[in-house]
This record gives C-alpha cells, structure tokens and sequence, in this order.
C-alpha cells in the first residue's frame, strides 16, 4: 500500500519556520475569536442571571423598562390587577435597586444590588435561597453572594467559618446614614457586567434600607403564576391588551431576549464585542490571505511547471484550498487550548461565567475553516495567472 503525501502539506512544510509562524498567527485570531465569543456569551448569561432564576410564567415591568439595572419602578397596583384576569393563579411583587455596602473590614463603600421580595412565597429559583426562606422572615437579616467580586471584603468567607452574627451595614445612595443589616445565609448568582454584588432580603427590609428612595408601591418586577392549562401567549396578550399602557407583559423567553437586545444593541460593551468578533474575522482573512499568497509567488514556478505537464487550474486551485484547510486545523487545536486555560483564569479573576461551551467550540472551528477558504479564494487569482513559458 503505497501513501501519498499531499502536495499541499509537502509546499506548507517546505519552510518550517514559515509554516509554524503561519500556524501561531491563525491561532492567536482562533484565540481572539474565542475571547470574544466568550466574553459576549458571560455578558448575556450574567445580564440575564436574575431572569433564569425568578419564579413565574409572565412577567410585568413598566414601559419605559430598558435592563434589570435601570431603575424603572410602576405600580404595584397594576400587578394586583392582573389577578382578574383568566389564567392567573397567584402575583408576586420584586423590588430591586443599587445601595452601597460598607466593608467591614476597610470601611470602603461599593456598589452592590439589593433584591427584594415576600420570603412566604419562593420567588427565586435558587436551592441556597429556598432553604433560607425562614431566615429572610427575620428582620433586618440578609442573604449575601458569596459569588461577589472581592472588594465587598470576606463576608462569604467569615460566614462559612460559622460567623452568623455578622453585621453589615447598607447605605442608600447619596444618604450619610446606613442600614445595619444581618448576614443570615450565603447563596449563588454572580456578578455581571453592570452588577459586582447581589443581597436579598424580605420586601420588609428592603423598604427599610431605602426609606426615602422607594415607597412600597412602587415594584420593579411584578412574577405572574398561571393556572396549569392556561396558555401563556394568549394570557400575556390579553393582559397587554388590558391593562394600562403604563406597563409591559413578558413572556420568560421575551423577557430573556429583551434584556439581550439590551446590552447587545443599546451599550458601548455589547456593541464593542460584536465589533471586535468582527475585526478578528477580517484580520484572519487578511493574515490568511498574506501567508498563502506568499506561499504561491514563492512555488509560483513549480506551480507553472504542473500546468506545463498537464495538471489543469483546478488541481492547482484544490492544493491551495488544502493549504488552507490544514493551516486552519493546526491553528484550530493550540489556539482552542489555550481559550480553555484563558477562560478559566478569567472566570476566576471577573466571577463572570466565562465557560467553554460546545456551540462555540464549534463556531469558532467553522469561522476558522471558512476564513481560511475565504482567504484561499481570494489567492488563487495569483494562480490563475501561472503560464507554463515562466520556467523558462
């Protein structure tokens, strides 16, 4: 059995330390490419964090609601109105707005994001906060992310070392007088990109904490329960016909996708990423496009010798889409190694979500080939040109 060696590999590893360069340079765009995937997939995975997580089939916001993080509050009449309509089984009111929490190890104060609701009903879907239920009945006692970014000080750490008496104290924006708060239990959210923190504590204390800034009529999220046969389309149409124009009725799917939309199209970080995804694509076509066009003025003689022998334009053009199939390859496997590890150390520095996922293993594998067809087409017009009378 006789093994043929490509001819396009045999031309890519002809100059060694071309072909390796070649290779390095494809996969730090692989790598570029991945960065961004993964940094716009843990900015819609984290923006969106408290919608996975909140109990309900339809929810209501007002209509000038923009994100989680802008303050947009309504009625919470509006929420108990929906109760006479068919199909609603149960309402249940959330109050969320920024505060500052004081550290109490350095008496530095940051921002952090205080979730309010009746601890007599489960309104988020998280075990740490089911099980705590009983403790946010107390008053004056909080539920803190032990996923907070660091500058929050070790309260998460202090708590899981059984100190259950740890006072904190919470500070309504531009009030000098803070909030003194109890850390009752530790559960799991996360930051995101405009969120570092995240508290909960019952609908009771939260108004105590803002006494000035929010009444208790006014809500942020009112989370609709449905009857089991209900359909949840024709309920929320119903409801938005209904009810006042004051306010919006989402679907947990449009609420997801309205929030997206949201940091994707409406903020410089969402409009950044997608930029950057782009430029790294039009870079690697360019990159690609150099390497292999060099490659072909330098076998361009060779090139006009196959075609004085015999071998027709589409035999030539087929070694050089090879060539760029096997750059993207040997680019695809370091610079997906080296994602992994950049991934993690980002997760761990950010607490972003910043995973792998097969989707965008897969994105990214496809961008690469087809960037590198791409760029492979654009240099075949070189070839094209090879006549047969330049070896001489």
């Amino acid at each position: 059995m006789n093994f043929k060696i490509p001819l396009a590999w045999l031309q890519l590893a002809q100059q060694r330390i071309r072909f390796l360069v070649a290779v390095a340079g494809i996969a730090f765009i692989v790598l570029l490419m991945f960065v961004q995937l993964g940094f716009q997939d843990a900015l819609y995975s984290s923006a969106t964090a408290v919608h996975q997580k909140l109990r309900g089939d339809l929810f209501l916001v007002s209509s000038q609601y923009k994100s989680l993080t802008s303050s947009q509050s309504f009625s919470r009449t509006r929420l108990y109105q929906s109760l006479g309509f068919d199909g609603v089984e149960s309402v249940n009111p959330m109050y969320l707005q920024f505060a500052k929490l004081k550290n109490p190890e350095t008496g530095e104060k940051y921002s952090i994001y205080v979730i309010g609701f009746d601890p007599g009903q489960s309104l988020m879907n998280i075990p740490e906060v089911e099980q705590n239920l009983d403790k946010l009945k107390i008053p004056d006692v909080m539920l803190f992310d032990r996923d907070s970014r660091p500058e929050f000080g070790p309260i998460a750490a202090n708590f899981d070392k059984g100190d259950t008496e740890q006072t904190i104290e919470i500070f309504p924006f531009d009030a000098p007088i803070g909030y003194k708060v109890r850390v009752g239990g530790l559960f799991s959210l996360g930051p995101s990109f405009g969120v570092d923190g995240n508290l909960i504590v019952s609908d009771s204390t939260f108004l105590r904490i803002n006494p000035n800034t929010r009444p208790a009529e006014r809500i942020d999220i009112g989370a609709i329960t449905l009857n089991p046969n209900a359909d949840k389309e024709k309920v929320a149409a119903n409801l938005e016909a209904n009810l006042p124009n004051d306010v919006r009725v989402f679907t947990r799917k449009g609420f997801i996708d309205f929030e997206k939309q949201y940091w994707s199209a409406r903020t410089p970080i969402g409009f950044i990423l997608n930029l950057m995804l782009t430029m790294a694509s039009v870079v690697g076509v360019v990159i690609v496009y150099q390497i292999l066009y060099s490659n072909i003025a330098t076998q361009f003689i060779a090139y006009a010798t196959l075609k004085a022998i015999g071998y027709p334009n589409t035999y030539l053009l087929n070694v050089v889409f090879q060539q760029a199939l096997i750059l993207a390859l040997l680019a695809y496997i370091p610079g997906f190694i080296v994602s992994v590890g950049l991934y993690d150390f980002a997760m761990q520095s950010t607490k972003l979500p910043i995973v792998m996922t097969i989707n965008n293993a897969l994105i990214v594998f496809i961008s690469a080939v087809l960037m590198c067809i791409t760029s492979g087409a654009l240099a075949i017009n070189k070839l094209r040109s090879a006549d047969p009378a330049d070896i001489f």
